[in-house]
C-alpha cells in the first residue's frame, strides 16, 4: 500500500486540536495533518529532514522543533500526538521511557495516534542477525544501504505491552503490512 492509500487511513483517525507530530521527517505526514490541527508542531532530530519539512510547509504556521525524541521534554501539552512509522524505530529498552514522554506531552482527554509496519513487513526487508537490537538493512532507490532499528510489533502483543505501561490501545491492521493505533492513558482509580 503506497503513501496515497495509507494517507486515506488518516481520515478515519482522531487527529484534531493542538497536534504534535513526532519524528516528522521530511514532512509528508505533516502536510496531511495541517487541515486537521488547530495548531501543529513537528519534531525531528535530523536538521536535513527538518529543512525539507520546512520547505514543504512554507506559508503555514507549523512550529518545528529540532530535538532528540529520547531526551526532549515538551514545553506544552497536545490534544493529539501523532507519529507514522516511528514506533518500529524505538529500541525495546526505550519503550517505557518513550510512552512516559507521550503521557507528559498529552493534554487531558487527548490521544496518541500512530501508523506503522506489521511483522509481515519483515518478509521484504533484510534482518541483521548480529545486531544487539532488532535491526534491518534497507536498500534505497539509489541502491545505498542503511541500517535502522526496526522492531516490528504484533498488534495483540503491542496492545498488551501498552496496557502494562498504563495505556488503553486499539490497534487494527490497515493491510497485510501496516497497522494503525490509537492509545489513551488509562485512568488510575
Amino acid at each position: 500500500m503506497g503513501m496515497p492509500r495509507l494517507a486515506k487511513v488518516l481520515d478515519e483517525l482522531p487527529v484534531s486540536g493542538d497536534v504534535l507530530e513526532m519524528a516528522c521527517g521530511t514532512g509528508q505526514w505533516t502536510r496531511l495533518l495541517l487541515d486537521r490541527a488547530r495548531n501543529l508542531t513537528a519534531l525531528d532530530a535530523a536538521p536535513e529532514m527538518l529543512r525539507i519539512a520546512r520547505v514543504r510547509m512554507r506559508g503555514t504556521t507549523t512550529r518545528f522543533i529540532k530535538a532528540d525524541i529520547f531526551t526532549w521534554e515538551p514545553d506544552r501539552q497536545y490534544d493529539t500526538v501523532f507519529f507514522a512509522f516511528w514506533l518500529s524505530h524505538v529500541p525495546p529498552v526505550e519503550m517505557e521511557v518513550f510512552w512516559d514522554l507521550l503521557r507528559r506531552a498529552l493534554a487531558p482527554g487527548g490521544c496518541v495516534v500512530f501508523l506503522d509496519d506489521s511483522p509481515t513487513k519483515a518478509e521484504i526487508e533484510e534482518t541483521v542477525a548480529e545486531a544487539q537490537v532488532p535491526t534491518m538493512r534497507r536498500t534505497l532507490a539509489d541502491r545505498s544501504q542503511h541500517l535502522a532499528v526496526k522492531v516490528l510489533h504484533d498488534a495483540p502483543v503491542l496492545t498488551s505491552k501498552l496496557h502494562s505501561l498504563g495505556w488503553e490501545a486499539h490497534i487494527e491492521p490497515i493491510d497485510a503490512y501496516h497497522f494503525a493505533g490509537i492509545a489513551r492513558p488509562r485512568r488510575i482509580e
